[in-house]
């Protein structure tokens, strides 16, 4: 079992950055791909960022695609997401997940494919 806890969320204005961390606990943290989802009220979650067991393949939603940035650092059992020129819409609850990997190749996008998830932390943006 793994336990992930979320940090970092809070409000920013347009253009603003922040940075969430997301520690790991009770496993093997290099065992699992990561990866960052996203809930806005209202709407469905959605995936944002993922990352592979060993930091070397990741994968982004064409709508974060060149703002944010998805880090891991397994000796700390810790993943980031850098999140630069923020917008509005990118106002939402942010959950980091992890899954059960065998391949480091594999992109996994969907909620189901994710065995365990964080709590969340909000993320407001104003304009």
């Amino acid at each position: 079992q793994v336990q992930l806890v979320e940090s970092g969320g809070g409000l920013v204005q347009a253009g603003g950055s922040l940075r969430l961390s997301c520690a790991a606990s009770g496993s093997t943290f290099s065992m699992y791909a990561m990866g960052w989802f996203r809930q806005a009220p209202g709407k469905e979650r959605e995936f944002v960022t993922g990352i592979s067991r060993n930091g070397g393949n990741t994968y982004y939603a064409d709508s974060v695609k060149g703002r944010f940035t998805i880090s891991r650092d397994n000796a700390k059992n810790t993943m980031y997401l850098q999140m630069n020129s923020l917008k509005p819409e990118d106002t939402a609850v942010y959950y980091c997940a992890a899954a059960r990997s065998s391949f480091d190749s594999m992109q996994y996008t969907r909620k189901d494919e994710y065995d365990y998830w964080g709590q969340g932390t909000q993320v407001t943006v104003s304009s």
